[in-house]
C-alpha cells in the first residue's frame, strides 16, 4: 500500500531536521471505512508528520490494527520520534464506543469490527504506548469546535459524509453524548420502510447517501445496463472502489447515472438534517467527511437550500458549512484525545 507523508496546512517547519521536544507530541489516528489518516502534533495542534494508507477491506480486526500501526510508524518517522516516545495516541473509529474500556463494536464498514474489538488494547501492543478510542464524528466535531468551522458556535450539528453517515451535536459548547450514541444522524429514518442500511435496517439516512450503499446502488444500476463512467474512472485510477474523488469526477462529466444516485442522496440528507434542526435548533451545520469535503460548499448549499422545505422556521434556517480542518479534521481530533487524564 502506498503512504503519503506531504506536509499540510497545519504543518510546521522541521528546523534541520530536528525534533520537537518529545512531550509535547502526540498522535492522532482517523479510521475510515475508505482511509486511515495518521498525524504527529505538536502542543499547538500542528503537525509534524503525516502519513496516509486504504484501509483494508478483507481480513479481521487485526489486519486493521496493523495499518494502524503502519500509518502511525510512518508518521512518527517524518516527525524524527518513536511511537512510544509520543506523549499518547487517540484513534477516532466509526461504531459504538466504550472510551473507559478502548472497545469498538457494531463498526461494520470494517473487516472483523462486527462484534467488540479492544481497539485500545490491540495498538497499545504493536506501538507501546497509551492509546484512547473515541468516536471518528465525535473527535472530529472536537477539533471542529476548537479549531475549525465550529468555533464562535454555541451549538451545532456535524455530519460526516462519507462511507457511511456519521453525525454528532455540540451544544453549549460541548458534545453532548447521551447514554453514548449521541448524534447517528446516519441512522435516523427517512423513509419508513425505505432501502435496506449496512446495519440492518431500512430507511436510515446511510441507506440513500453512504458511499457504500451508492456504490451498491450504482453497480445494481450498471448491471441493468444503465450507461455510468464510475466504473471506467475506478478502474482508471487503478482502485476497486467507488472514492470521493471518483464521484465528484463523475459528476464533473455529468454522468447522468452518478448524478442521479447524489440528487437522490441530497434529497435524505436535506430530510434528516431538518429534522434535527426542528429537534435541536441548533446555530449552523458543518458537513464534512469524504464526500462532504470533496464536493465542497456548492453542494453543502444545494443541502441548505433542499432542507427549507422541512424546517418549522424556514425563514431562520441554520447556515451549512463545510468543515475548514477538510480530511485532518478526524486525526486532529483524534489526537486531542491523547491531552485526556487516564479514567481512574
Amino acid at each position: 500500500m502506498q503512504t503519503s507523508a506531504s506536509p499540510h496546512l497545519f504543518s510546521v517547519p522541521d528546523d534541520h531536521g530536528s525534533p520537537q521536544p518529545q512531550a509535547l507530541l502526540r498522535g492522532g489516528i482517523d479510521l475510515g471505512g475508505t482511509k486511515i489518516q495518521a498525524v504527529v502534533v505538536d502542543a499547538e495542534h500542528r503537525v509534524v508528520g503525516s502519513s496516509r494508507r486504504a484501509t483494508p477491506t478483507s481480513g479481521g480486526a487485526g489486519d486493521v490494527v496493523d495499518a494502524l500501526a503502519l500509518a502511525l510508524h510512518e508518521a512518527c518517522r517524518v516527525a524524527h520520534i518513536a511511537p512510544h516516545e509520543l506523549a499518547g495516541v487517540g484513534v477516532g473509529t466509526p461504531g459504538a464506543v466504550d472510551t473507559q474500556r478502548g472497545v469498538v463494536s457494531n463498526a461494520r464498514n470494517l473487516p472483523g469490527f462486527e462484534g467488540a474489538v479492544e481497539l485500545a488494547a490491540m495498538l497499545t501492543e504493536e506501538v507501546d504506548t497509551t492509546v484512547r478510542v473515541g468516536n471518528d464524528v465525535g473527535v472530529a466535531l472536537d477539533a471542529e469546535t476548537l479549531l475549525g468551522a465550529g468555533a464562535g458556535h454555541a451549538s451545532f450539528l456535524g455530519v460526516w459524509w462519507g462511507t457511511g453517515v456519521g453525525g454528532g451535536v455540540v451544544l453549549n459548547g460541548q458534545r453532548w453524548h447521551g447514554r453514548g450514541a449521541a448524534g447517528e444522524i446516519g441512522h435516523t429514518i427517512v423513509k419508513r420502510g425505505g432501502a435496506l442500511c449496512p446495519c440492518g435496517r431500512f430507511g436510515c439516512l446511510e441507506a440513500y447517501a453512504g458511499r457504500r450503499a451508492m456504490e451498491e446502488r450504482a453497480r445494481k444500476q450498471a448491471g441493468r445496463g444503465k450507461r455510468t463512467v464510475l466504473f471506467e474512472l475506478m478502474e482508471k485510477k487503478g482502485l476497486d472502489r467507488l472514492t470521493s474523488g471518483v464521484w465528484a469526477k463523475a459528476l464533473e462529466k455529468e454522468d447522468k447515472l452518478a448524478t442521479r444516485i447524489v440528487d437522490r442522496a441530497l434529497d435524505a440528507l436535506a430530510a434528516a438534517l431538518g429534522s434535527s434542526v426542528n429537534l435541536l435548533d441548533v446555530e449552523a451545520i458543518v458537513i464534512g467527511g469524504g464526500l462532504g469535503t470533496r464536493l465542497g460548499q456548492p453542494y453543502a448549499d444545494e443541502i441548505a437550500s433542499r432542507m427549507r422545505k422541512h424546517i418549522f422556521r424556514p425563514d431562520a434556517p441554520p447556515p451549512v458549512r463545510v468543515s475548514t480542518l477538510g480530511d485532518m479534521a478526524g486525526a486532529l481530533g483524534a489526537s486531542l484525545l491523547a491531552t485526556r487524564p487516564v479514567a481512574v
